[in-house]
């Protein structure tokens, strides 16, 4: 049923694009006509038919979307959340922020195999662009 009714908005709101954009800005309508000025095709009785037109195609339209809202909530409010692909992993201890200026190694970290870690003033031994900052 849902899927019939959003296919029948659709058609509506194209309809209501269509004789919205048939219309001129004066309210002449089609500017197709002549003859009888009283006649569906004059040019009052387009712009009449197509006022009309209009003003049905969107009380259609308005009331195909409350309507379609009001089934999109009751189908959609008894389903459960999907937990499927949750993972069941334990969170990650959180990093140690790393300190630009500090070299090779934090302050606070204990230097891995009893090495010294670099003086904050100067370049790690393993640093590709130790050599630019002389430049």
């Amino acid at each position: 049923m849902f899927t019939f009714l959003t296919v029948v908005q659709a058609i509506v709101a194209l309809l209501l694009v269509v004789v919205i954009l048939m219309q001129k800005s004066e309210g002449g309508g089609l500017g197709v006509g002549g003859g009888s000025p009283s006649g569906l095709m004059s040019a009052r009785g387009a712009a009449n038919f197509m006022t009309r037109a209009t003003g049905v195609l969107a009380a259609v339209f308005v009331i195909l979307s409350i309507v379609l809202a009001a089934l999109a909530v009751n189908t959609t409010s008894g389903r459960d959340i999907d937990t499927s692909l949750q993972r069941e992993t334990a969170p990650a201890a959180p990093a140690q922020p790393a300190d630009p200026l500090a070299g090779a190694a934090a302050p606070a970290a204990a230097p891995a195999g009893g090495a010294t870690p670099a003086p904050a003033g100067t370049a790690p031994a393993n640093d590709p662009l130790s050599g630019a900052a002389g430049q």
